[in-house]
């Protein structure tokens, strides 16, 4: 028997309060490799952003505005795969995929919150590389020790307003389609997909998408240009080189979470979505996280400098 939206809606707040997370579909035998495997993730990314963090604040000579704006990118990399990893792999264990209303929406906020400040932060760090290239005799006074603090502060505060009204907002629709999240965890887009129309919550939605998402990633990319002219006119191959390299790594990591970020939310309708958006999703919310700190390790000299020091190691000075 059918039931109209009106009678739908009527019977889905007798149980709004709990939903249901859809997981990956394999075998149960396999679910505990896949906790193996995801556990291995949350560990390599907490221990490698938590040695970013501990190697950056004991060398004095990382003590600048580029690796302060790296140790920031830590942190909300360890809160990413937090948010979301403990959950997952606690689902794929126990066959208990269902979220109360407190827990989603909680999940929904702190990842909503270190998604802005680190669409934010990346902005930041583009500017940063910009300044030093392209304006490096002003760099000390644009990016003084002040202005770097306030920047943080102000990424780390829209992160929270953003999320906070977002969330709240969301939280205030009733579920007309489903109490079944399309995710893993609760983000913003799966619960827009069966969420009742709302015309105030799609207004938010795309502002949220229009000034920390696209707005952001379009001043970075704007940036970069900028940057890669001004390293196309160095003459010296070995100057366009060293140039390029303290960037390289920044443009890795920004075309990597943009890369998954816009394929999850610029995807066309189709008719089985499922394992494709959790692949995207995994990608998102813990590879990525776990990749950035290594890729900044490897590539930076400085930092695979300090780390040696921090281990004990002899190392040349420059």
């Amino acid at each position: 028997m059918s039931l109209s939206s009106r009678e739908f809606t009527i019977l889905m707040e007798n149980y709004t309060y709990e939903f249901f997370a859809l997981s990956f579909p394999t075998h149960v035998k396999n679910k505990s490799c896949l906790s193996v495997i995801f556990i291995l993730i949350y560990l390599t990314g907490l221990i490698a952003n938590s040695v970013t963090i501990i190697v950056v604040y004991n060398d004095q000579h990382l003590h600048t505005p580029m690796y302060l704006f790296l140790c920031n990118l830590s942190i909300v990399d360890i809160c990413y795969t937090s948010i979301t990893a403990p959950k997952l792999i606690h689902m794929l264990l126990s066959g208990d995929y269902t979220l109360s209303f407190t827990q989603c929406f909680t999940q929904m906020y702190f990842f909503g919150h270190v998604a802005t400040t680190e669409d934010l932060l990346l902005f930041i760090m583009a500017y940063d590389r910009y300044v030093a290239i392209c304006n490096p005799l002003h760099y000390h006074s644009l990016l003084s020790k002040k202005n770097c603090i306030l920047l943080m502060t102000v990424a780390w505060v829209l992160g929270f307003i953003n999320s906070a009204s977002t969330t709240f907002a969301l939280s205030k629709i009733p579920m007309c389609y489903s109490n079944t999240v399309s995710q893993f965890f609760c983000e913003f887009k799966a619960f827009d997909k069966i969420s009742c129309p709302n015309v105030r919550f799609q207004v938010i939605n795309y502002l949220e998408a229009l000034f920390f998402g696209v707005i952001p990633f379009v001043c970075s990319i704007i940036s970069y240009v900028k940057v890669i002219m001004v390293i196309l006119h160095i003459q010296s191959s070995d100057g366009r080189k060293k140039t390029f390299s303290t960037c390289s790594s920044h443009l890795i990591v920004l075309t990597m979470y943009y890369g998954t970020w816009m394929s999850i939310y610029t995807m066309p309708p189709l008719k089985d979505t499922r394992v494709f958006e959790l692949t995207l999703s995994v990608l998102y919310a813990t590879i990525t996280p776990m990749l950035n700190p290594l890729i900044y390790s490897v590539r930076n000299k400085d930092v695979k400098r300090a780390l040696l020091k921090l281990l004990g190691c002899k190392v040349k000075e420059k």
